[in-house]
């Protein structure tokens, strides 16, 4: 299956590349659902598909905006850019968008969007019969579902499942209540996820308040747990899923890399199960309480009690440059001295998890210092490991 990784900027995708992603989503200034996820440039754009071709690897961009009339300016033109830098798909959700793509840059491959709400064989098979190349499914389909519809289209279209992170309050995505609140639309890529603030509901004649609850079912409203798939990736590639994709374009470089990392591990020893070691990677990086979702039929039970996220772990710094074997250089993130022992966050399995000792300092003027303390100075730390630019440091 292939490893599908969230790119919400260029250095968010280099972190990917490095960490073993086999493919990232990404998206421009406009049409996607991220606006503040920092995004690419066109030139970076075209700079990242260089990069990822040289690698083999491939680059899908995000126009999955819900488009009103107003939102087609200047996208035949995009498209014609994007033909022209060699994408390797466009990812869709409104069938409107989908059909401008079809004639005006029919060299795109298309990708339909988890926001599409394909729920059933019969949407997929359509979905299909216009000229998808691949359908993202609902995440509110279990692995039965899945594998059932997987055997009604054809084996030339791909499917693609979400396995890692937050989970949307609405279906497949669909909310307004950011809108609502705010007047930011979710649906054009502004969400300020108002599903994470606390909530009380209040019956309109009373003045006591009802915290909100599950029942049997689930909850389908507010607070969700974060989506973990990675003790059932052979479950996945059972069904016939081609492609997991990970959340995050609005996460840290950090969570990429620790999500990243995992997930590549446990797919390269598929079928074997990943050890406790590596499923306890994900508790490194930032989350909610997780949940398997919808994919186990009775056991979707999303509702979170606490909406703030935990890590149990700090990204301290990421190598710049490759260690020469006596030191190396790096960009710190956070505070670090001397005396301390920092956690290896690479895919050097040889490396990984290793500790490197902090024995001595030397800040960007080449003097000698306790602490390194200013944000993003280059500093260099005496080391004998093997680290490559990329790989990060953590306590």
């Amino acid at each position: 299956m292939e490893l599908l990784a969230p790119a919400g900027n260029f250095e968010k995708f280099q972190t990917a590349l490095h960490f073993g992603a086999d493919a990232f989503y990404l998206a421009g200034g406009r049409f996607g659902l991220r606006a503040f996820a920092g995004n690419f440039t066109e030139e970076e754009l075209e700079k990242a598909v260089k990069i990822a071709h040289a690698n083999k690897k491939k680059v899908y961009v995000t126009l999955n905006i819900i488009a009103k009339d107003k939102d087609f300016d200047g996208l035949k033109e995009y498209l014609q850019f994007l033909t022209k830098i060699k994408i390797d798909a466009v990812i869709v959700a409104d069938i409107g968008v989908m059909e401008f793509v079809r004639e005006n840059a029919p060299k795109l491959s298309i990708h339909i969007s988890t926001q599409a709400n394909i729920i059933n064989s019969h949407s997929a098979k359509l979905m299909a019969k216009l000229g998808a190349k691949r359908l993202i499914l609902a995440r509110e389909l279990s692995l039965n579902e899945i594998a059932e519809i997987r055997k009604q289209v054809p084996k030339s279209v791909q499917i693609e499942v979400f396995v890692h992170g937050a989970m949307c309050m609405a279906y497949s995505g669909r909310c307004l209540l950011s809108n609502y609140l705010t007047g930011r639309d979710s649906n054009h890529g502004e969400c300020v996820q108002a599903c994470r603030w606390k909530y009380y509901v209040r019956e309109v004649s009373r003045d006591d308040e009802l915290e909100v609850q599950e029942d049997e079912k689930g909850t389908y409203i507010f607070n969700s747990k974060d989506l973990n798939m990675i003790k059932h990736l052979q479950e996945l590639k059972d069904a016939g899923v081609d492609s997991i994709k990970i959340e995050g374009r609005m996460k840290s470089s950090y969570y990429v890399a620790t999500v990243v990392n995992a997930y590549r591990q446990a797919l390269d020893i598929l079928p074997k199960k990943p050890s406790k070691a590596l499923c306890d990677e994900l508790l490194k990086a930032s989350h909610r309480r997780y949940t398997t979702g919808f994919y186990f039929e009775g056991e979707q039970k999303q509702f979170t009690e606490d909406s703030m996220p935990v890590q149990e772990s700090e990204f301290v710094a990421i190598v710049t440059k490759d260690c020469d074997g006596k030191n190396v250089e790096l960009e710190m993130r956070n505070k670090f001295s001397c005396g301390e022992k920092l956690e290896i966050l690479s895919p050097n399995s040889k490396i990984f998890r290793k500790k490197l000792e902090i024995s001595e300092i030397l800040n960007s003027s080449g003097q000698k210092v306790e602490s390194a303390k200013v944000v993003q100075e280059r500093v260099v730390v005496p080391c004998k490991l093997p680290l490559k630019a990329g790989d990060i440091l953590r306590r």
